[in-house]
């Protein structure tokens, strides 16, 4: 079975020549390698929406869009189309694109994954050069394989997409099941019909934070969560969703990585209850001498934010701090994201690479100073 042209692939091109793909993966980062603001996403959204209507948008700082619509009306290829979205947001927003082409969702996200910040890169829609494109690369740059499926799959010897391609299909089913190895299996093989949907609400959103070195001290750790708790509690609200769960991700110096989900007591966008559910992933992995690398929290399973109902209690302590929330919020949209920012958090932003900035917050009350060392438990 060879990669087929699937939803994605352009028109065939002249005799022997291989097809051209249509589909743009773009990533945007500031001049300083730093993510935009949602206010500038929303911008940079827009831009794409010149050339396309077809755009997905994929927080915080991606987009995916399907130009095959608009190669005849630009006389560009993908590639021509891409070079404009490049210098327009550049020279209109000071932004710096780094734009994946492919003939399917999988191909133009796995081409920007590897390009540099401001390049373009192009994987010609044919089976020999796919085939040679996803080959060496680990079983984990496959979208959909997590930790937990890479190490299945390496148990058995299949640590590369070349050799997941190879393998039979019925052996993925039973090593992973009936439907993770169908789609394993044709992702291997360079194959994803998944459609780009214009406009789609997003079903997850998450903001990382990269320390500058890698991090022992636990307080520090609950400051970057403070931080990233208060940009995805803020994002919610302006985009009008709430979160019924919260994701944790720890990265280790030695690149190793421990994922934990809590599940909320009710779908919200309160920055508190964030805060407070990150601490208490945070608390329950016993990070004692860890080297961190870097945290992230996701928003999982996002809804609209009428349908989550709010608890009414007899403290009036929770009243005013919605509506302290709600005056933060006005403010932001006036002056900006960051000109109100939990005082915890304030001097802090160096090495923040997701849409947080750094945090900083105090240790919980009767937290006992911990020595330094290498080890995670």
């Amino acid at each position: 079975m060879t990669p087929g042209p699937g939803p994605f692939a352009a028109p065939p091109g002249p005799s022997g020549a291989p097809r051209q793909p249509g589909l743009l993966h773009v990533r945007f980062r500031t001049a300083d390698g730093i993510p935009v603001s949602a206010g500038c996403y929303e911008q940079l959204l827009g831009l794409l929406g010149q050339f396309t209507p077809v755009v997905e948008a994929l927080p915080p700082d991606a987009a995916l869009a399907d130009v095959r619509g608009a190669l005849r009306y630009f006389d560009r290829d993908a590639a021509g189309i891409a070079e404009l979205v490049r210098l327009r947001a550049l020279a209109w927003h000071g932004v710096r694109c780094t734009i994946g082409i492919g003939g399917n969702p999988l191909l133009a996200r796995l081409a920007a994954q590897g390009a540099a910040p401001g390049e373009i890169r192009t994987v010609p829609d044919d089976a020999g050069t796919v085939t040679a494109f996803l080959d060496r690369r680990p079983a984990s740059a496959l979208h959909g394989v997590g930790p937990a499926t890479a190490r299945a799959l390496c148990a058995y010897g299949l640590d590369s997409i070349g050799r997941i391609a190879a393998a039979p299909p019925a052996t993925l089913q039973r090593i992973l099941g009936a439907r993770t190895g169908r789609i394993v299996y044709e992702r291997a093989r360079g194959i994803d019909p998944t459609p780009v949907t214009p406009n789609a609400a997003a079903r997850s959103m998450g903001a990382e934070h990269r320390f500058v070195h890698d991090e022992l001290d636990p307080a520090r750790r609950r400051r970057a969560l403070l931080s990233l708790a208060d940009d995805l509690g803020a994002r919610m609200r302006a985009s009008g969703q709430a979160a019924r769960a919260l994701t944790l991700t720890v990265r280790y110096a030695d690149r190793s990585t421990t994922t934990r989900t809590r599940r909320l007591d009710a779908p919200t966008a309160h920055g508190p209850a964030l805060t407070e559910a990150a601490y208490a992933l945070h608390a329950a992995l016993g990070l004692q001498r860890a080297r961190v690398r870097s945290v992230a929290l996701r928003a999982e399973d996002l809804c609209r934010a009428e349908r989550a109902a709010r608890q009414l209690t007899f403290d009036p302590s929770d009243d005013k701090a919605h509506r302290i929330e709600a005056a933060v919020d006005r403010a932001r949209a006036r002056f900006g994201a960051a000109s109100v920012r939990p005082a915890a958090t304030l001097g802090g932003a160096a090495g923040t690479t997701g849409t947080a900035g750094a945090a900083r917050t105090p240790p919980p009350p009767g937290a006992k100073p911990r020595g330094p060392g290498a080890d995670r438990p």
